[in-house]
């Protein structure tokens, strides 16, 4: 059953029982004296996208990916080009002095980026919603997609209203006359600075012609959604699942890769392409073993991945892929 989101009239909540461990003092000891290797020990990259690759059109018969670090992707779908979660900044955090620093630079300039069709936010963390970049591309006049609520960040960082579309879980909106885009349900939370859940958070269905895609944002294990959105928009030729930044203390709300494993089959898609790692020291487990953890899930549930380094193109007609860039 398709049911939107809840709303009690100051706070969003999730459709199912959604905590985070308040520990603050084992969450502080872990941080201080853990052992996990959760950065590079040496110097990743650099990576580097040529602009030219994307000065052609966006291929109109098949889907294209660039996954640039964390969430940030092009996706390219039945020739039209959608950014997620663009976060260019030095660090996911309010300040740009702390906070935690990106692995790597990013492998092209957001000003370099070809035309874009829509860009499309899962939510107001700061590790999906960069105010500079947000500033930087408005002035293009592309669309914005977000969940109820985080279109005020943006009308307050000068987006034009006419700019901005604010839909709440199963609303829909067209961009042109051929794709659609649906805000789905996701299992998670929001927040930037002294708020909490005041915005929504939201997974996004990217649907063309003849090709569909799936991107999750940031959500905890939530199967049942999961399989629910599969039956009405799958099945999918690609998703997009968050596998990083997991910890027994937060469950609920970020799933890593086994669970995205999972919400991959229920989904009814393809491949997988995981997001959500590999960029920012956002949890305790070391900085690879996100993707070690989702190569041995993906394995044994016979799931086709696919793993480019920070700005390289693929296509999904090539099938699964592994770089291995992290080595």
């Amino acid at each position: 059953m398709k049911t939107p989101s809840r709303f009690n009239g100051k706070k969003y909540l999730n459709t199912v029982a959604t905590g985070m461990s308040a520990d603050y003092g084992r969450m502080a000891r872990r941080w201080l004296w853990g052992k996990e290797e959760r950065e590079p020990l040496k110097p990743l990259g650099p990576f580097s996208l040529h602009p030219a690759t994307l000065a052609e059109p966006a291929p109109t018969a098949g889907v294209r990916v660039t996954w640039f670090g964390h969430s940030s992707t092009l996706i390219e779908l039945n020739g039209k080009r959608f950014l997620t979660d663009p976060v260019w900044a030095l660090r996911a955090s309010p300040s740009a002095r702390v906070g935690p620093r990106r692995f790597f630079a990013p492998p092209v300039a957001l000003a370099a980026l070809p035309k874009l069709d829509g860009v499309i936010i899962s939510h107001d963390h700061y590790d999906h919603l960069d105010k500079a970049a947000i500033r930087q591309l408005m002035p293009t006049g592309v669309p914005f997609y977000c969940p109820l609520g985080v279109g005020a960040h943006l009308r307050r960082w000068g987006v034009k209203p006419e700019q901005i579309h604010e839909l709440d879980w199963w609303q829909k909106v067209t961009v042109g006359e051929t794709h659609t885009l649906v805000a789905t349900p996701a299992r998670h939370f929001s927040g930037r600075s002294f708020s909490r859940d005041d915005t929504l958070w939201a997974s996004w269905c990217l649907l063309g012609p003849t090709h569909r895609a799936f991107f999750g944002g940031d959500s905890g294990p939530y199967e049942a959604g999961f399989r629910e959105i599969g039956a009405a928009y799958g099945p999918f030729d690609l998703s997009l699942l968050e596998i990083g930044a997991y910890d027994d203390l937060w469950a609920d709300i970020h799933m890593g890769p086994d669970h995205a494993v999972q919400a991959h089959l229920a989904l009814n898609s393809q491949l997988l392409l995981p997001i959500h790692w590999g960029t920012f020291n956002l949890a305790f487990h070391s900085w690879i073993e996100p993707v070690e953890r989702l190569q041995v899930a993906a394995e044994a549930h016979g799931v086709s991945l696919l793993l480019p380094a920070p700005g390289q193109p693929v296509t999904l007609a090539q099938g699964a892929y592994n770089s291995r860039w992290w080595e």
